[in-house]
């Protein structure tokens, strides 16, 4: 059955580093369902306001919820169990094999039955071979094992994902195709997702909704389509033009000299 993605929702969020402030008064309303996307520089507050979803940063003002639920009203342990969680360096466990990489969410969250079941079903559903649940981690490609961490932040069924740069250190094949991969997984199973990346061009294929992120601040939210018919501020546009730029000159390389 496919799961049924929360929406979330942000009041006035912000935290601060003593005079920093990473994130400030963020107002935000994200529908179940969405695939959206967070972009901007480095230090934009990107990846602080995700982690501010699942508590792994705690706002220092304002109120966030998922569905109709505050996320303070529930302990951060048994809230992270209902999110997955996927990020860059991936963070398998390399003393255990994939099967138990993958089940070790279930495990945590009480459920000490077999779980051969549910791995294999996952490995199916991040298209790897099932004779990888046997394997060690150090046995697997960067692709392979991203694929496994995808597989493993699924596994105690989330209805919403959080993804920090996922893919930000595979190669440009691997990347597309996990991207791919991602985005019908994301349809298919009716997640609500939300993705980290510094790659505009990543964003305008992958989401339905972008924001750009600078100074701790939202400057701009639209639809791929918004963003790249332009008018829809500075930063905004400034990250557009890096993909425009690089398809216009692919576009010249191609034309006979």
């Amino acid at each position: 059955m496919p799961i049924s993605g929360p929406s979330i929702c942000l009041k006035n969020v912000s935290r601060h580093y003593g005079t920093v402030r990473a994130v400030d008064s963020v107002s935000l309303d994200i529908a179940a369902g969405s695939l959206v996307a967070l972009v901007g520089l480095s230090g934009s507050g990107k990846s602080t306001l995700l982690k501010m979803i699942n508590r792994l940063v705690e706002p220092s003002s304002g109120a966030i919820s998922i569905g109709d639920e505050p996320i303070e009203s529930v302990d951060s342990h048994i809230l992270r169990r209902r999110i997955g969680y996927v990020f860059q360096n991936i963070g398998l466990f390399p003393h255990m094999t994939i099967a138990r990489n993958i089940a070790i969410g279930l495990e945590l969250a009480g459920d000490k039955d077999g779980h051969a079941d549910r791995v294999a079903e996952l490995l199916d559903l991040v298209e790897l071979p099932q004779e990888m649940a046997s394997r060690m981690p150090s046995q697997l490609s960067g692709g392979q094992q991203q694929r496994v961490g995808v597989a493993r932040a699924l596994a105690t069924r989330p209805g919403l994902m959080l993804m920090d740069e996922p893919f930000g250190a595979l190669d440009p094949v691997t990347r597309d195709n996990l991207t791919d991969q991602y985005k019908a997984l994301h349809e298919k199973l009716g997640l609500t997702t939300i993705i980290v990346t510094h790659d505009m061009a990543e964003a305008l294929y992958l989401a339905d909704r972008i924001l750009v992120m600078e100074g701790g601040q939202i400057k701009a939210d639209a639809t791929p389509a918004a963003l790249l018919s332009g008018n829809v501020g500075e930063e905004a546009e400034a990250l557009v033009a890096i993909p425009r730029a690089q398809a216009a000159h692919l576009i010249a390389l191609s034309k006979p000299s």
